[in-house]
């Protein structure tokens, strides 16, 4: 065994130990505190906001040590901000968090960790149930990322470590299905609400994306955890990403119809963004190097675009002074928007780690301004504001992409408070949000899981679909006859009333068709003619590992009240059958119990 083998065994070795003990801690939990919490809707409420405060101190550390790196690496004054620098002549740093990255990486493929459960997956299959270890790792990666420069954000980061950790204390508390789902998207409120300085906005990301529904009882914990997370970031410094911004003057009825506009191609250009990460990934695989190395020759383009533009730089906050845009022509403008637009699509494409969900502020930001300027351009007497629009672009991209229109207008709300604007943004917002849906059908978190074959939409509950599978429904003592039986001797065998059906099988134990047992005993048959002159003979079959809604779709194609179960199609070897009215009434009652109150 090589030495780094070793340091990778022993470091895998202490990890677990340390881990193994936080899976641990739900011993170290009084019964009374976890029953308190299990059983009170105040005390699950008590404990979101436990998690708020969290999540809120992971932000601030995560925004301080990408701080810390960016003076260093970047040679930046305190409060100075990577994307705000004049200019950028050093097109290696970011390469150099590109083989950090490939380091991080090829240490956990050793280890085993090769994919991260993100919250709303969570959420979506497995009941809130998410891996410490692995958000931490994602987290370390997107702080490596956007502190070497990667034109990415750390919203990613900040949303992971904190539903991380509430997972890892829901199951301390050994919570029930339901109220892990809230402590997850409470985590992932309290790291938005502290990011950006706003608790609305914190809610509402977690009933849009995280839960991906609104219900009474996920008011109270969800807001907590906003809330508290929010206070805790005043105390521990403030919003690494708070945004004071003031529209130049109010808006009128007359605004709106431009705003719609803006809205709508916001939505195209979401729908291009998303489409262009798949091509970006090909074109990294085209190259034939090792899918481990791609960060490191991302790393080398993004720092070459930075040399021409600093401003593509990380997650872009501090671009997002709109008085840089003041002087700044259409072209330049869209230029910005382009360039900003191509490095996220390259970080993300060679594998760094992060969201878009602040690169998406900053472009809408960017094609706000530019129709502000293009209808002053050919319509001057409408004296169009430009900040009003940037806002406006600001939020309808971002709710293109992210998938959360209420989000973003509570950002641009707890921004500006300003009530008139923020209709402007909503209007905007579901327009541009609604033709992402309509021509594209996914948000970009969602577009990630169907790149990898996942069918996941949301983050509603839909693990009980899947978990309520064929195998768990069927039933495995279906009555048997051989196929060559005759009618005669399948009437002795099974007389009216002893069954409802009898599947016929060969001497295999392959199944060759089904009979109703009524249909036998009707008169007129000759006792000599075979039982599989009367079967049902569909080819049509079920397989264990098929979820409840396959099997239903199945029914439906045949229009069969009872279907059998077989090992494998090829095969055709009997396990059971299933019934359609007893499936029906299954999926019912799960469906009524995965309804939140």
């Amino acid at each position: 065994m090589t030495a780094l083998a070793q340091s990778a065994a022993s470091l895998r070795s202490r990890f677990g130990a340390l881990f193994g003990k936080l899976r641990r801690g739900a011993a170290l939990v009084p019964s009374f505190l976890r029953q308190f919490i299990r059983s009170r809707e105040f005390g699950l409420t008590l404990f979101a906001a436990l998690i708020g405060v969290i999540a809120a101190s992971f932000v601030a550390a995560m925004g301080a040590l990408a701080a810390g790196a960016h003076m260093v690496l970047f040679d930046l004054q305190p409060g100075e901000r990577l994307s705000d620098v004049p200019r950028f002549d050093n097109p290696f740093v970011p390469m150099v968090g590109g083989l950090l990255l490939f380091g991080m990486t090829w240490l956990g493929a050793r280890v085993g960790r090769t994919s991260v459960v993100d919250p709303i997956e969570a959420n979506a299959l497995r009941g809130g149930r998410m891996s410490f270890r692995d958000s931490a790792l994602l987290a370390l990666q997107t702080l490596v990322s956007n502190g070497f420069g990667a034109s990415v954000g750390l919203e990613a980061g900040y949303t992971q470590i904190g539903s991380g950790a509430a997972s890892r204390m829901g199951s301390w508390m050994r919570l029930r299905r339901e109220d892990m789902r809230i402590i997850v998207a409470s985590g992932a409120a309290g790291a938005i609400a502290a990011a950006f300085n706003g608790p609305l906005t914190g809610a509402f990301y977690a009933f849009e994306l995280v839960l991906a529904q609104y219900a009474i009882g996920y008011v109270a914990p969800v807001m907590a955890a906003s809330i508290c997370a929010t206070l805790a970031m005043h105390a521990l410094g403030g919003a690494p990403f708070a945004l004071q911004i003031s529209a130049g003057r109010a808006v009128t009825e007359w605004d709106f119809p431009w705003f719609l506009l803006l809205g709508i191609a916001c939505g195209l250009v979401g729908i291009v963004w998303m489409r262009s990460l798949p091509l970006a990934e090909r074109l990294f695989a085209a190259t034939r190097a090792p899918r481990m190395t791609h960060p490191i020759i991302g790393g080398l383009l993004v720092g070459e675009l930075a040399t021409f533009e600093p401003k593509v730089l990380s997650s872009g906050h501090g671009a997002l002074e709109f008085e840089l845009f003041v002087g700044m022509g259409l072209a330049a403008v869209l230029t910005l928007a382009g360039l900003k637009m191509l490095a996220s699509t390259l970080s993300l494409g060679a594998g760094f780690r992060g969201g878009l969900f602040f690169a998406s502020l900053l472009v809408g930001g960017l094609i706000g301004r530019a129709v502000a300027l293009a209808v002053a351009l050919f319509w001057p007497n409408t004296a169009p504001d430009p900040v009003a629009f940037a806002l406006v672009g600001m939020g309808a991209l971002a709710a293109a992409v992210i998938g959360t229109p209420l989000t973003m207008s509570f950002l641009v709300l707890e921004t500006t408070s300003d009530y008139a604007l923020t209709a402007a943004v909503l209007t905007a917002s579901v327009a541009s949000n609604l033709v992402a849906r309509e021509l594209f059908g996914y948000s970009f978190s969602t577009w990630r899981f169907h790149l990898r074959g996942e069918t996941v939409r949301s983050a509603r509950d839909v693990g009980w679909v899947r978990e309520l599978t064929v195998a768990r429904l069927m039933r495995t003592d279906p009555a048997t006859a051989p196929a060559d039986i005759n009618i005669g001797e399948f009437r002795r065998r099974f007389p009216l009333g002893s069954r409802q059906r009898v599947v016929l099988v060969d001497a295999g134990n392959r199944v060759r068709g089904i009979v109703l047992v009524a249909q036998a005993h009707v008169e007129g048959l000759s006792d000599d003619a075979g039982a599989i002159s009367i079967a049902n003979t569909t080819d049509q079959a079920l397989v264990p590992s098929m979820s409840i809604k396959d099997a239903m779709r199945a029914f439906d194609e045949t229009e069969s009240d009872t279907l059998i179960v077989v090992d494998t199609p090829e095969r055709g070897q009997l396990l059971g059958t299933l019934n359609e009215t007893y499936a029906t009434r299954r999926y019912a009652e799960e469906m009524e119990r995965a309804q939140p109150l």
